[in-house]
């Protein structure tokens, strides 16, 4: 059973008083200590019958509105979404014996802001986009590559087209960010922040 006992206590007094400064303090730490992947995070939906589901996802934005991820908007967490466009997600930084959970309403982004970030990215990520024809039942690999290289032959030298129904990002807007820190015999740091009219209210919970 591990002890975490690399860091000393997380008290009121030493975090900030807003949590998205709190949080990019944290993915800072995650980014300078060398984790593989520190933005990747666990998004949990519930479907229309009620069914929930998870996946990890990349964040790929973040500023005061809250946290930005992309998908196919025929996948089915987009499907998920609409019936019910309510999330939750959680970071987990091992090396920092860390953890960060995430609360709120979801929202898409507009058609501008999906372009935009479509448009950074590699041209071989936005052929990967179009596609992918996501979470749709597939007989083999082979029909995939098929379909990518045709793609990738079709659009070397022209841009790929990009279509917003289909495609593009969600704004995980927080009504409650939780940040957790290992502490040794079990008496880990729980520090709640919720969402009020006046700002954010900052609790602490027991482990």
């Amino acid at each position: 059973m591990p002890q975490y006992t690399s860091n000393p206590p997380l008290l009121e007094a030493d975090v900030a008083q807003d949590p998205i400064i709190q949080f990019r303090r944290w993915l800072d730490d995650a980014v300078n200590i060398g984790m593989i992947e520190p933005i990747a995070m666990t998004l949990a939906t519930v479907d229309a019958d009620g069914r929930p589901s998870a996946r990890v996802v990349l964040l790929k934005g973040l500023d005061a509105d809250g946290f930005a991820f992309y998908t196919n908007y025929q996948s089915r967490k987009a499907q998920a979404l609409a019936a019910h466009p309510y999330a939750a997600a959680t970071f987990w930084w091992d090396r920092l014996e860390r953890s960060v959970r995430i609360e709120g309403a979801v929202e898409k982004l507009t058609a501008a802001e999906s372009e935009a970030y479509f448009r950074s990215r590699p041209q071989g990520s936005q052929v990967g986009a179009i596609t992918s024809r996501q979470s749709q039942v597939i007989a083999s690999r082979a029909e995939l590559d098929a379909r990518l290289a045709d793609n990738l032959a079709r659009y070397a030298t022209e841009p790929v087209p990009f279509d917003p129904s289909q495609w593009g990002g969600y704004r995980l807007r927080p009504e409650v960010i939780e940040f957790w820190q290992g502490r040794d015999n079990r008496s880990h740091d729980r520090l709640v922040y919720r969402q009020i009219d006046s700002g954010w209210q900052l609790q602490r919970l027991e482990p």
